[in-house]
């Protein structure tokens, strides 16, 4: 293969912005939905939780300050899981407490996408003395223990929602930080990079333009899994009691129904449905974040479950001209 051809492959290979305008976001995420099952049930089952939680006060069928009946009711027509320990419809409750874990899972997400975002692009970019304090900074916040720490700070600092919100956005950050790091270490040599540096395009020109569109997707599937990741972590500490007293979320539910012994008392229909939907819900942004990152990972060719995955032009057109 003539060199020509060799510096043609290379530029087809490492195309920007500009030449995949073609390529829109709609269309990438309609082949990432057609190609992967997993992704359509977790994106139908969390919509479906979402939905729910906003119009709490329009479709919860009871309220969740006003006693329903006897408590540890079981499943009737009336109240499709029952009673709780006070006499509390337990799906209303759900559907209220869906809010909570919800509000704690994407807000925490969305400070961990900031601050893993930005510091993963300067590192990234710039590279040198400052990637390296940079790196050393996300190795130290990895060692620390989350649960732990949360555990000190409810203890200090009093339980609050935004003071887990805070501490677990600070703390999930580094994984975002360095899957980011290593995109943009890669994108800052392609040839459009280069390109634009040499018609003198100033960095924040270059990272709006040119780095920040390539790895919007993969900072999106992250942080979807950083979702699972804070809605898991907040309920474990609502169950050791370490949570806002004032909000009922998930783990509330599960920390109440084992306090009142719903377990030794055979109400099950009080312990079990909050634990399975923190399960579905971790699960359904799990699948998401695995299917997107998937769709974007060069080395997959096929995962089970996740469907098959094509090769893209360039690199059918590179291997039959080799």
């Amino acid at each position: 293969m003539s060199v020509a051809a060799s510096r043609q492959s290379l530029d087809f290979s490492e195309e920007g912005p500009e030449e995949t305008s073609g390529r829109s976001t709609f269309g990438w995420a309609l082949q990432v939905v057609r190609r992967r099952p997993a992704a359509v049930v977790g994106t139908i089952v969390l919509l479906v939780i979402i939905v729910a939680a906003v119009l709490a006060p329009v479709i919860a069928p009871y309220s969740i300050t006003t006693q329903s009946g006897q408590p540890f009711t079981p499943p009737s027509s009336q109240h499709w899981l029952g009673l709780s320990d006070e006499g509390y419809d337990v799906l209303s409750q759900l559907i209220w407490a869906c809010r909570i874990s919800l509000l704690v899972g994407f807000a925490a997400a969305l400070v961990s996408m900031v601050i893993g975002g930005f510091l993963g692009i300067v590192a990234g970019y710039f590279g040198g003395q400052l990637d390296l304090v940079l790196t050393v900074v996300t190795d130290y916040f990895i060692v620390i223990p989350a649960l732990p720490l949360l555990i000190v700070v409810a203890a200090i600092w009093g339980p609050s929602l935004s003071h887990i919100i805070l501490i677990l956005g600070l703390l999930l950050w580094t994984t975002t930080a360095r899957i980011i790091r290593a995109q943009v270490k890669s994108l800052r040599e392609r040839t459009y990079v280069r390109r634009a540096r040499a018609l003198g395009a100033g960095h924040i020109r270059v990272i709006v333009r040119h780095i920040l569109p390539h790895t919007a997707p993969l900072l999106v599937a992250n942080t979807i899994i950083t979702v699972s990741a804070a809605i898991f972590t907040e309920t474990a500490l609502a169950f050791l009691g370490l949570g806002d007293p004032t909000q009922a979320s998930l783990g509330k539910l599960i920390e109440n129904a084992y306090d009142h012994s719903a377990a030794a008392s055979g109400a099950w229909w009080v312990l079990l449905p909050p634990g399975i939907l923190v399960a579905i819900i971790v699960a359904s942004a799990t699948l998401i974040g695995l299917a997107v990152e998937d769709a974007l990972s060069p080395r997959s060719t096929h995962v089970p479950f996740f469907g098959p995955r094509r090769r893209g032009r360039g690199a059918s057109e590179r291997t039959s001209s080799a």
